[in-house]
């Protein structure tokens, strides 16, 4: 393990660094001037080539985490906690409390001790089927009204739920910044070792340079039509301007939905993919598999008025603009990580 400064502060700690969003947002602070330090597992795939570009100065094993930080109480400006078990088809709930809950209860203290800023992904995933809206209100008593679909949206409430008690009741110290940010559908370059869990951007993409055929899901709700399902979806890149913009204002905490604010269908993002290729959409629907299809979101759309009330200005970038850029820079290009 490489002797980290313990005196100065200027590192940034990215768990999660060598995922989807954490690599991303590595890549935009390492571009803005920051030195990170990024904790994740490679394993054997090319997960590693999400840091491929990167120069930080350590690369820890999640088992190394506890003892880095142990060491290094004066180390870092910030924590930038992205490391979790993202899938939502993931069933083991027990692993899901260790490392979504568990794991960011102790960052959460060890950050009060040290005075040392956290930021946190939750999720989406905390609104369930949005019959209780898309609030990002910090309170317990709104959050104890929201039914998660999945234990990965669990674990998220979960956390927030636990800083919102924290928070209310008072007495046990709080990091002097705190940002919890709910991710709506992120798509964009380097979520490539996800499997099934890749953006829909991704998955049309070579049926669609193909000139093929790409399969989406029908509706099995009376109020949308085949491909008319809404989500948020939200360019990586203004997630990680929004970090960005947390680190640099260390007096503003909460928790802030983190998407585009607008609602699009899932049919104009395949046509969109299609168009970026210079070709005409050809698509087709299948039935939402039964495992899924009763805990089926058919509208996400975050509520952004919060964080631009805390000041993040940063214009949204359009579906049509974040695809083209996607599809053109990363998907279509010979080395599509970043």
């Amino acid at each position: 393990m490489v002797r980290l400064n313990n005196r100065n502060r200027e590192l940034v700690l990215i768990t999660g660094g060598a995922g989807f969003i954490g690599s991303v947002v590595a890549a935009r602070l390492e571009d803005a001037g920051y030195k990170i330090v990024i904790c994740d597992r490679l394993r054997s795939g090319d997960k590693w080539r999400n840091v491929a570009k990167r120069t930080p100065v350590d690369i820890l094993a999640p088992d190394d985490l506890t003892a880095t930080l142990a060491g290094h109480p004066d180390a870092f400006r910030a924590i930038v906690h992205m490391g979790a078990i993202s899938s939502t088809t993931e069933t083991d709930a027990d692993l899901i409390v260790d490392t979504n809950f568990r794991l960011s209860v102790a960052l959460w203290q060890w950050c009060a001790e040290t005075e040392t800023p956290l930021i946190y992904a939750s999720s989406a995933a905390v609104y369930g089927d949005g019959a209780n809206g898309f609030d990002d209100d910090p309170s317990r008593t709104a959050m104890a009204n929201l039914r998660p679909l999945n234990p990965y949206g669990w674990s998220k409430l979960l956390f927030d739920r636990w800083v919102a008690a924290t928070i209310e009741e008072g007495g046990a110290p709080c990091p002097l910044q705190w940002a919890g940010l709910r991710f709506f559908n992120v798509y964009g370059p380097n979520e490539y070792h996800k499997g099934t869990m890749q953006s829909v951007v991704s998955h049309i993409f070579p049926s669609a340079r193909a000139g093929t055929t790409s399969r989406l899901f029908r509706s099995h709700h009376p109020d949308y039509e085949d491909g008319g399902q809404l989500r948020d979806f939200v360019w990586v890149g203004d997630c990680a301007a929004m970090i960005r913009w947390l680190i640099e204002n260390p007096r503003t905490s909460g928790l802030f939905n983190c998407g585009s604010g607008q609602a699009r269908t899932f049919r104009e993002l395949a046509e969109t993919v299609y168009h970026a290729l210079g070709a005409e959409p050809d698509l087709t629907y299948v039935p939402t598999p039964e495992a899924i299809r009763s805990r089926y979101q058919y509208f996400t759309e975050a509520r952004m008025d919060r964080a631009r009330e805390a000041g993040f200005n940063h214009p949204p970038t359009t579906l049509e603009d974040g695809i083209t850029r996607y599809v053109r820079d990363y998907l279509a290009s010979d080395d599509p990580f970043l």
